[in-house]
């Protein structure tokens, strides 16, 4: 079974492991984080990531970060010259919520399903009045007191 890598921006990577534990806290064992700290040099990020790739112990892993092109990224295509890695930029909680779902499934696909899972979960909201409920006209009557719920 794959395992899945979060690789962002401080305090991203933790923040989002642990919204994924609200949905999946069996999964606490399938999950490593690095939170990118602003300062260091790359070889040092790359070094305290490739370690916790390593502890994660899985043979095939799908790491997931937060800005193509951005440091997390950069060193997430650096893990992924290994055999049985694969990453994919933009993470958010539905990419992380369907990985997780469809954990059991071989790299390629979770990667696809992840992928989908992440497009599928951004729509815009839109507010509007409740439909179907007649306006009642306006009174000033103090005894008429009804509020449309």
């Amino acid at each position: 079974m794959p395992g899945l890598f979060i690789i962002a921006h401080a305090p991203l990577a933790s923040a989002l492991r642990d919204t994924a534990m609200h949905a999946f806290p069996e999964a606490a064992q399938a999950i490593a984080v690095y939170d990118v700290p602003p300062g260091a040099s790359a070889e040092v990020y790359e070094a305290e990531a490739a370690a916790r790739l390593a502890a994660l112990g899985a043979a095939e892993t799908l790491i997931l970060t937060d800005v193509f092109g951005a440091t997390p990224c950069n060193i997430a295509k650096h893990l992924a010259a290994r055999p049985g890695v694969r990453v994919v930029a933009g993470v958010n909680v539905p990419m992380i919520w369907r990985a997780l779902n469809y954990r059991q499934k071989p790299l390629d696909d979770l990667v696809t399903l992840a992928v989908a899972g992440a497009s599928q979960g951004v729509m815009t909201v839109a507010v509007s009045p409740p439909q179907n409920q007649a306006q009642k006209p306006a009174s000033h009557d103090p005894i008429d007191c009804h509020h449309q719920q």
